[in-house]
């Protein structure tokens, strides 16, 4: 039997990343907490006095999060920090169409974490490495609970400055109702409690769905951008690699079709419009208090634990659910998001650049950003889960959950053109769902699509950065993923 309590608070202790994070040069001695004061110190002697503006391209609603940095660190520099804000979807093509054109519009900018192998393959970003040796202290980059979306290709190109990783959000009033209990566990003879596994899951949410009484099961995403992210978690959860470590594509086999299957048959449990709802349209939607569960990041805790929303208070966390492989549960929570300051290849002052993104990936700039009850900036250092007003604004409950499963994080596929493997993914999902071609066909077609990728990514280097990359994954997961050849 599955020993709940111990899955639950012991996913981070299983976690350890399999590969460390690149190490800074280590050349400067200051203590992280005064690492702030450093970078401003360094930043304002560069200037020089000349009057300086930095342009920062950030993603819509994270304003609230950057702007006590920007203006701490013009009080300390006299430098300005320009903010420009894009939609949350469009902010890693325009740092890339910026590049293309030769605009220079931006000096620095925070794309998703998943965007930055294509960022560093378009020549888009700058590398860090030299300026990491010449800046950063001893172990500052060893403090991020999840550290492998900061670099590519053995080169440093950014900034962790959000926690992004997967996390599930039940319906207290639905998940504690006695009668609820007792009925669940007479027609199932297994209690109702935080599912472990995404049959569990599924089970939970085709209950709860009774549109006749005002409920609905779920809010899972079914957009097509988002959409592979839960099959990405239900694949791994099978126990198979997503490729092998030649690069073969392992997920048309029994293992990919069953995670599809299982995706769709759950949709028809899900609340109505989960087909077109983004990110916001999802926070508001389960804000009303009448869906038991939703998955998310902790920005999303931030919206339904906040003023005004029907949700605050009524909440019950845990990790994305898993899947038994040989008798043993394996879970697989997933880092599929995160922001990432980045140094753009256009910027006219790159070192500037990098020290205002050095100051605010700081212990203190961090904990200031990550405090701001708007926004969407999550913990990812140790200090930012003891920090009272982030407890305060998250709640114990969600950050002990955040915290374990952060550390226990699968990556995303940081490969060169991960956003074509996934846009092939996600297209083919979204036809499989709407029951224009089967499970099978979708996966064979996506398969053969990465094939065609691959061939065109310098094999030989792109099957490297695989080979380097399953070793990142946590060692609890590895353990337990397969190859099917």
């Amino acid at each position: 039997m599955i020993n709940r309590r111990k899955t639950l608070t012991g996913i981070a202790g299983m976690a350890g990343l399999g590969a460390a994070g690149l190490t800074a040069g280590a050349a400067n001695a200051v203590d992280a907490g005064a690492l702030h004061t450093y970078a401003a110190q360094k930043a304002r002697g560069l200037a020089a006095g000349r009057p300086l503006a930095l342009r920062l391209l950030i993603p819509f609603g994270s304003g609230d999060n950057v702007l006590p940095v920007a203006s701490a660190f013009k009080a300390a520099t006299g430098i300005d920090v320009r903010l420009i804000e894009v939609p949350v979807d469009d902010i890693n093509t325009q740092l890339a169409l910026d590049w293309m054109s030769g605009r220079r519009e931006y000096d620095l900018a925070l794309p998703a974490t998943f965007g930055l192998p294509d960022l560093v393959s378009s020549g888009a970003v700058l590398p860090l490495t030299e300026l990491a040796a010449r800046h950063e202290p001893a172990g500052f980059r060893d403090g991020i609970l999840y550290q492998i979306g900061d670099s590519f290709d053995d080169e440093i190109y950014g900034f962790q400055s959000d926690g992004d990783t997967y996390v599930m959000f039940y319906h207290s009033d639905f998940l504690n109702d006695p009668e609820e209990q007792a009925r669940y566990g007479d027609t199932f003879g297994t209690a109702l409690d935080v599912p472990l596994t995404w049959a569990e899951l599924d089970r939970q949410i085709a209950w709860f769905n009774r549109p006749d009484q005002g409920r609905c099961g779920g809010l899972l995403f079914r957009t097509s951008g988002y959409v592979a992210w839960e099959w990405w978690v239900r694949f791994h959860a099978k126990g198979v690699w997503p490729l092998s470590p030649d690069l073969e594509p392992q997920i048309a086999g029994d293992a990919g079709v069953e995670a599809l299957e299982a995706l769709i048959r759950v949709t028809e449990h899900l609340c109505e419009g989960v087909d077109h709802f983004g990110l916001f349209d999802n926070w508001a939607r389960y804000s009303r208090g009448d869906v038991y569960c939703n998955i998310g990041w902790g920005g999303s805790q931030k919206y339904l634990n906040g003023p005004g929303s029907a949700m605050r208070g009524r909440m019950v966390y845990g990790p994305t659910p898993g899947g038994v492989v040989a008798d043993e549960l394996l879970v697989t929570p997933y880092f599929n998001w995160g922001w990432n300051y980045v140094v753009t290849s256009n910027s006219t002052e790159p070192e500037i650049a990098y020290l205002y993104a050095l100051f605010a990936s700081s212990p203190e700039m961090t904990t200031r950003a990550i405090r701001q009850q708007g926004g969407y900036f999550d913990p990812f250092r140790p200090e930012h889960y003891s920090d009272a007003k982030i407890r305060k604004i998250y709640s114990q409950a969600f950050l002990d959950v955040h915290r374990a499963s952060l550390r226990g994080s699968i990556p995303d596929l940081y490969l060169a053109h991960q956003s074509e493997y996934f846009r092939v993914l996600s297209e083919w999902l979204t036809r499989a769902l709407k029951r224009s071609v089967s499970p099978q066909q979708a996966l064979r077609r996506v398969a053969q699509s990465w094939q065609l990728i691959n061939n065109r990514s310098a094999p030989e280097k792109q099957r490297e950065r695989w080979r380097q990359l399953r070793l990142k994954y946590p060692r609890h997961v590895r353990r337990r993923l397969r190859d099917l050849s």
